[in-house]
């Protein structure tokens, strides 16, 4: 059960512009699998970025820099 908000309101509203045969039920159904792929593909594409920039940086600070870096800090 749902309950119809305003915001679930204007959802099933704009839903039913994009599909206006659709019931109501169908409208929700329709919004809660377009609302799962975007956030698969939003995992997807952050994913993506993840393993394209990984071991980018790999290189850059010469062996033993954090442990100096940390020995300059104050104690």
């Amino acid at each position: 059960m749902i309950t119809e908000t305003d915001e679930v309101s204007e959802a099933l509203a704009a839903a039913a512009v994009r599909w206006p045969d659709l019931s109501a039920a169908e409208l929700l159904r329709r919004l809660v699998a377009e609302g799962h792929a975007a956030l698969e593909a939003s995992a997807a594409a952050r994913r993506a970025a993840v393993e394209e920039t990984s071991g980018i940086a790999t290189g850059l600070y010469e062996p033993g820099y954090l442990e100096a870096l940390r020995n300059e800090w104050p104690a």
